[in-house]
């Protein structure tokens, strides 16, 4: 089993995204666009993942399943990058500290690979974690 891997999660903007979600949220391009998170290519080899596989992403706050890309950018490994979205916001701590701002952009977490028949959280199940 490959080991899990801690990363740095930096949440980001994304316009293609942004038109999908003024479609519908609960769209499976939305769910495409949104339900995904960009490592570093050393990060996918210690996950032993390719494009499209999921991954568990999880710490304290909660934990998603998500499909993962490979990033385009320079090295940059153990940091990863997520669209703002519901899922992303399932890793967002409760307690926003002093400067009472969510940590949106240090987001600590831990990534393990799924099994090949792993599906993306559902949009529908993350709206009701949120209605507690």
């Amino acid at each position: 089993m490959p080991e899990e891997v801690e990363v740095t999660i930096v949440t980001v903007r994304d316009i293609f995204q942004d038109e999908a979600a003024k479609k519908s949220r609960f769209s499976l391009e939305y769910e495409k666009l949104s339900a995904l998170i960009v490592l570093d290519k050393q990060d996918m080899a210690r996950l032993a993942v390719k494009d499209g596989q999921k991954l568990l992403v999880k710490n304290d706050a909660g934990s998603v399943i998500i499909a993962v890309k490979t990033s385009a950018d320079e090295a940059h490994p153990g940091l990863a990058f997520m669209n703002n979205s519901p899922w992303s916001n399932q890793l967002v701590a409760d307690s926003v500290g002093e400067c009472s701002i969510p940590g949106f952009k240090s987001i600590k977490a831990k990534l393990a690979r799924m099994e090949e028949t792993a599906n993306v959280t559902p949009i529908t199940e993350l709206f009701s974690r949120m209605k507690g």
